[in-house]
């Protein structure tokens, strides 16, 4: 979620191997091939020497097993941070949810336990028990502790399905200190047990029952003191973000309902998700502190072959646009085939229509896609037999057959909406036809600097201190609020590889205007050159010249304001800064200490009151709050606040899309009684106002 931070990311130098902000990941596939060749090295003698270049059948490493999942987990859950954690329990819940899209579920329960582990139920058909014809083992047992077996490849075990390309169960499996399953099937409720993988004991039968489905119950592998070789770095299970995994879920499948509940509160938390409205709810949800250009969403339905198209959108009042797809349940945020189709086939249509009742004059070009999705909040869901997803993330769907799908059937129903709506369809294209005048607006003013810039010879804002250095990977720009804390940032930095950019005043908030007027603002002008990226469409992150951009404001409301308008701008018109985490806030002090000479700093009042139980308050020492970065000499704004060996820097992260544009959208869009009400709700979580 957009300022929902992890913990501060201490940023070092940029010589060296500290001086990377982000940790440079593993290179999975060179990993892979250094694990399957190893060979033993010592330089005693040149028979050694020339055994260490040998390369034969003795050199191949063969990994039994689930093995090769813990020995690299990141190739298939991502990470072992906080997100290959919650991975794990969504393998699980797909697992369910594939059952659903089936027809033979209709109920899953999740449960965060107080002993620490995730107990994913269904009442589904449950696991298969019969012993397999080929391994002589239960196939729930297979299906638990091989890679790659399952019901997914190939048969009629499954139409559709989300799951990690049926690995998922195996993996959480393999990645968890403890996994207990239990089949309700034909009367009889059967049990089985794994550590790290392994079985403890043989499938065997525990009760009677009449009901059927499955209950997973894992222990995640932490690593601690006692388990230096466990996997996650935390086993702490965050309830807030698997909510929204599964209020998505129950939005993209109709009718499922999805219980999530949190045993580790008192009192204890729980969650019901379900929507008969599927998308077409999504899309409400999305628009909910939005003026709606219509009251229902435009709801599209249809298959062709194996391929089933879900799509719903709806037009509200601000100016940016909200669409998400999704493939199999799967999010793909990069798009794909099936957003494509979408975006082609809404704008043909619009276009046609246009043309057809002469709202589109013949001297006027026709509107682009861009125009099209402006205010436009979507879902687009399709479900498929044999998706074809690229990367390792499954972030973007490539099967080509997809695109034209979409296309027709987008198109087709779009036509027909509009031409039995003529009223909707007039509104839609009147909006449509702003947002390209307002385009149009942008690009010439565009143009117009960079005319300017090829004229006076100078690209950057008069008001940059720039740095020297030209590895964008090294290279760091502050964006200060004000002339006074501007000048003592650029005289305390190290010009090397830092850049003060001072802002004066504050940025307009683009929330409630369009990009043509947001660039008629100095300050997003002069971001926008100095990062060198472009925006919106245009936006190249290959280009960007600062590979960690620093909102620098003073510690009180207004510096949180200008700082919330500084991430509103990136988030809409530059998010890949924050989906990559380029974009930092920085933590100046808010009180100076001496006693005795000695200074220190402090950054909340925890601090302070640890700090004078620690020096003693007789006698007395000298408190000064800081009201603003310009109280601070230059030295001391180094030291506390861009010194690399000293700050502390918070990384702006963008875990949940849905969720930052819900919390913007209320901030700072025009509702004012929800927001209001979201401030009566959590004012008592301020501890420290300044008025």
């Amino acid at each position: 979620m957009l300022n929902n931070f992890p913990e501060n990311d201490r940023i070092l130098p940029p010589d060296g191997e500290e001086g990377a902000a982000v940790p440079p990941e593993d290179d999975d596939a060179q990993s892979v091939a250094q694990d399957a060749a190893i060979t033993p090295h010592s330089s005693a003698t040149s028979a050694t020497a020339v055994q260490k270049d040998m390369y034969d059948e003795n050199q191949i490493q063969v990994l039994e097993g689930l093995e090769a999942v813990r020995k690299r987990p990141g190739m298939y859950i991502g990470s072992t941070d906080y997100r290959g954690l919650h991975h794990c329990v969504y393998e699980i819940v797909d697992n369910a949810v594939d059952e659903a899209l089936a027809g033979y579920c209709t109920d899953i329960h999740v449960t965060l336990h107080q002993d620490g582990s995730c107990e994913v139920h269904d009442n589904g058909r449950g696991f298969p028990v019969g012993i397999h014809p080929k391994l002589g083992r239960p196939a729930v047992e297979v299906c638990l502790t091989v890679l790659h077996a399952g019901g997914k490849f190939g048969g009629e075990g499954y139409k559709v399905s989300g799951g990690l390309h049926g690995v998922g169960a195996s993996v959480v499996n393999a990645l968890s200190r403890r996994l207990q399953v239990n089949v309700w099937q034909d009367g009889k409720v059967h049990q089985q047990e794994y550590a790290r993988g392994k079985v403890l004991y043989d499938l065997k039968v525990v009760g009677e029952t009449a009901e059927t489905g499955t209950t997973i119950r894992f222990w995640p592998d932490v690593k601690t003191p006692e388990t230096p070789d466990g996997v996650f770095e935390t086993g702490d299970f965050q309830y807030n973000i698997l909510k929204v995994r599964m209020r998505e879920m129950a939005f993209l499948n109709k009718g499922i309902r999805i219980t999530i509940a949190d045993e580790r509160t008192n009192p204890r938390t729980e969650r019901v998700y379900h929507y008969e409205g599927g998308i077409r709810e999504f899309v409400k949800y999305l628009n909910k502190n939005k003026e709606v250009l219509f009251p229902e969403p435009i709801y599209i339905e249809g298959q062709v072959g194996e391929t089933y198209v879900e799509v719903a959108f709806q037009y509200n009042d601000s100016y940016s646009e909200n669409i998400f797809s999704f493939a199999n349940n799967i999010h793909t945020p990069e798009g794909g085939t099936h957003l494509t189709g979408f975006s082609t086939g809404v704008t043909r249509a619009i276009n046609d229509y246009g043309r057809q009742y002469k709202i589109l004059k013949e001297n006027e070009p026709n509107l682009k896609s861009e125009d099209v999705r402006e205010s436009l909040a979507a879902i687009v869901s399709v479900k498929l037999h044999e998706p074809q997803f690229e990367g390792q993330t499954k972030s973007k769907l490539g099967n080509s057959e997809t695109r034209s799908i979409v296309d027709k059937l987008v198109y087709d129903s779009v036509t027909t909406y509009l031409g039995e709506n003529p009223t909707l369809g007039r509104a839609i294209l009147e909006r449509c036809v702003g947002a390209a005048r307002a385009r149009e607006a942008a690009r010439k003013a565009r143009e117009l600097t960079r005319r300017k810039s090829v004229l006076e010879s100078a690209s950057m804002p008069g008001k940059l201190a720039d740095c020297s250095e030209r590895d964008p990977a090294k290279c760091e720009i502050f964006l200060v609020e004000g002339d006074s804390a501007g000048g003592s940032a650029k005289t305390g930095r190290d010009r090397m590889f830092q850049a003060i950019l001072p802002l004066r005043g504050k940025i307009l908030n683009v929330e409630k205007v369009r990009i043509d007027r947001a660039l008629g603002n100095a300050e997003i002008k002069a971001m926008i050159t100095a990062f060198g990226c472009g925006y919106g469409d245009d936006f190249d992150l290959a280009k960007l010249r600062y590979h960690r951009i620093v909102c620098m404001t003073d510690a009180d409301v207004d510096g949180a304001h200008i700082r919330i308008l500084m991430l509103t701008f990136f988030y809409r018109y530059m998010r890949p800064l924050v989906e990559n985490g380029y974009v930092y806030i920085a933590m100046p002090p808010l009180y100076k200490v001496t006693k005795s000479k000695k200074e220190y700093y402090v950054y909340n009042d925890e601090e302070l009151d640890k700090l004078l139980q620690e020096i003693g308050r007789d006698p007395k020492p000298e408190i000064q709050r800081y009201k603003g970065l310009g109280e601070m000499s230059n030295e001391q704004l180094w030291q506390t606040t861009m010194n690399p060996e000293t700050r502390t820097m918070m990384r702006v992260t963008l875990s949940d899309a849905i969720a930052a544009d819900e919390i913007l959208t209320l901030l700072m869009g025009d509702q004012v009684e929800p927001r209001k009400e979201f401030i009566e709700e959590n004012a008592k979580l301020v501890t420290d106002l300044d008025i």
